[in-house]
């Protein structure tokens, strides 16, 4: 029996990225949102999506100081509040900053929170 290699990699990123839940930011607590943005390394992640165009970011480019498994919990908490999306493209985990929609629940925090200097 031959397996299409091709095929099971594209059914398990399919089911990786239906794994995903996005919440939208309307839905999230200011709690919640202060919450996510309390913490450097997930500000660092919203500065450099914020730098770069929509789905253009993966995961593993991201400069931070922290272990894989951590930083896939900051990329959870930041779906959670809302502020971010992702997307798998093969291999890769893609990224958009949901600035639009996070601005419109929450004004001006987002602004805030990328004017502040880094780590």
């Amino acid at each position: 029996m031959e397996v299409d290699l091709m095929s099971v990699r594209q059914s398990s990123n399919t089911a990786r990225a239906r794994g995903l839940t996005h919440v939208r930011p309307a839905e999230v607590t200011l709690q919640d949102a202060l919450a996510a943005v309390a913490d450097p390394v997930r500000r660092e992640i919203l500065r450099e999506l914020a730098a770069v165009p929509e789905w253009t970011k993966a995961c593993g480019t991201f400069d931070l100081p922290v272990a894989k498994a951590t930083r896939s919990h900051h990329f959870a908490v930041l779906r959670a509040a809302g502020l971010i999306e992702q997307r798998d493209e093969g291999p890769r985990r893609l990224n958009r900053l949901r600035r639009p929609e996070f601005d419109a629940a929450f004004p001006g925090l987002l602004d805030l929170v990328l004017s502040h200097p880094g780590r």
